[in-house]
């Protein structure tokens, strides 16, 4: 196929989150849309790209939102385009209006795309909301494959090997997950996914 044709309306979102990519079959670059999540009001949520090293371009294609680069506020209506250079600043949007829709394509100067473990992970996780979690062990087993470093395919499966009673399984993930991020410790201490796992004296306690 030469070329396709697809209306951001026509795209599942998933928390918020329009996979353009995937739907389109893009290879050369990351580009995806987002909407607001659940909250009704966080649509980029605060993140660096500092693993990725990645620039990010950002399109307010609808509505209005207010951007926060590097502890800047940038007021954003339809038509705004921020782009972000240095992968190390901080950066989030809020939405100002409902349906603000803002259009997101980024890349490492110099290299060849190469997709990100995230966008897997994140069309998991909602197989834990309609508990399938053997589902959700299964595909996360396989994307670990294409990326075994992902600390957050490790912490999800950690999760739905906690939910499966396979107590073992699940403190070994969640402790490699933890290595190669901490912040990992901290959520999964309040996480009701590891709540069968929690009394385990293996279990890793939050720094007091």
């Amino acid at each position: 196929m030469t070329h396709s044709v697809v209306h951001l309306d026509e795209i599942e979102p998933v928390n918020g989150w329009l996979p353009l990519r995937r739907r389109l079959g893009i290879e050369a670059l990351g580009v995806n849309a987002w909407r607001p999540q659940q909250d009704g009001r966080t649509i980029i949520g605060k993140h660096d790209e500092a693993t990725t090293g990645h620039e990010e371009l950002y399109v307010v294609v609808a509505g209005h939102a207010t951007f926060t680069v590097d502890g800047e506020e940038i007021d954003a209506p339809t038509g705004t385009l921020v782009l972000v250079r240095d992968p190390s600043l901080k950066r989030a949007a809020v939405a100002v209006e409902p349906e603000t829709t803002i259009l997101t394509a980024g890349g490492k100067p110099g290299e060849a795309y190469a997709p990100l473990p995230w966008e897997e992970n994140a069309e998991i996780i909602p197989l834990f909301g309609t508990g399938e979690y053997a589902e959700a062990k299964r595909r996360l087993e396989e994307a670990l494959a294409r990326h075994p470093e992902a600390g957050g395919l490790l912490y999800n499966l950690a999760c739905a090997e906690s939910r499966l009673g396979e107590r073992d399984a699940a403190l070994a993930h969640l402790e490699r997950a933890i290595e190669l991020w901490p912040g990992f410790r901290e959520a999964a201490a309040g996480d009701t996914d590891f709540d069968a796992i929690r009394d385990d004296p293996r279990f890793p306690r939050a720094e007091p």
